[in-house]
């Protein structure tokens, strides 16, 4: 087995290594004058079971290309088997057509990455679990849950009063699994409007959330606008305190500021994306690695286990 890391998130790609106790492939990602990516694997790599793992968060574009030619590089290489080990899969909001002369282009990608030379896609957490149906190749999609319930168990006191909130509908069905995880608290959830790309407005909450302790839990928070709304209309609605556990932390623009400045306890999320150095700065950001779980499930393909067992 070989770990190949792309650029986009190097720690990440070192810690998952040293859960496998395994150095990363020896390789060259690097630019031409004119920014061309430029890959050479500085190792044997014939009849290998190789994982490449790239993050496609920003530079969106950049990061998504270094995959392809990574997986290309190895193509030609003469690997065995190559696993694109996505932490994050950028571009998976654009899921459907939202209006009339709109593009798929989750679909799009997930084409690019199979036609590249991908055997098979390991990710974490998709925006929406039948992205796993845009792949003709074998999809292992890595359901968060059981690492953000164990945090929670670590930092909260469990009780009566613990409530897991969905920022949206569409939010449900994780917002509940990691409820089931902590003793089947209670759930709610915020009924909003999408005015536009970024942009939401809360328009109700549903369940009571009086006296209560509230962990708001979603897949991205990018603007972290929805996120910090959510919390001021359950602060507004009475309960106790908002802290909000989030698989990618994007944090784009004026994010970190809009965390630091909202009335959440602490914002937790995942290392799938690299912390920019304002969100390591900020005191209400805490990070929890899923090299763990990563690395694990990278251990269960290469000898051929079930991967559906670390959820069980």
């Amino acid at each position: 087995m070989k770990l190949l890391s792309g650029n986009s998130n190097r720690p990440l790609s070192q810690a998952i290594a040293e859960y496998l106790d395994m150095p990363l492939t020896r390789a060259q990602v690097r630019r031409f004058a004119d920014l061309e990516v430029f890959v050479t694997i500085d190792e044997n790599v014939r009849g290998e079971d190789v994982f490449v793992i790239q993050s496609t968060s920003y530079p969106a574009n950049d990061n998504l290309m270094e995959l392809l030619i990574c997986i290309d590089a190895l193509k030609r290489a003469s690997g065995k088997r190559i696993t694109a080990v996505l932490p994050y899969f950028g571009y998976a909001r654009q899921d459907r057509k939202t209006g009339g002369r709109t593009p798929i282009s989750a679909k799009l990608v997930a084409n690019l990455i199979t036609r590249s030379g991908a055997d098979r896609v390991l990710t974490m957490d998709l925006h929406a679990g039948q992205i796993q149906g845009f792949f003709d190749i074998p999809t292992d999609n890595l359901l968060p849950s059981r690492l953000m319930a164990e945090d929670v168990r670590k930092h909260y006191p469990m009780g009566p009063d613990l409530m897991v909130v969905s920022p949206d509908v569409g939010g449900v069905v994780r917002a509940r699994a990691l409820a089931k995880r902590l003793d089947d608290a209670d759930l709610a959830i915020v009924d909003k409007r999408r005015s536009g790309p970024g942009q939401s407005e809360v328009m109700n909450i549903i369940g009571d959330v009086k006296d209560r302790r509230c962990i708001l839990f979603d897949d991205i928070a990018d603007s972290a606008g929805t996120l910090c709304n959510a919390a001021q209309a359950l602060m507004s609605h009475g309960a106790k305190s908002v802290s909000a556990y989030i698989t990618h932390g994007v944090l784009s623009g004026a994010a970190v500021d809009r965390v630091a400045n909202s009335v959440l306890t602490e914002l937790v999320v995942t290392d799938s994306i690299e912390a920019s150095d304002p969100a390591k700065a900020c005191p209400k950001i805490r990070y929890v690695s899923c090299a763990p779980l990563i690395g694990e499930a990278i251990r269960r393909i290469a000898n051929e286990e079930s991967v559906s067992k670390l959820f069980d």
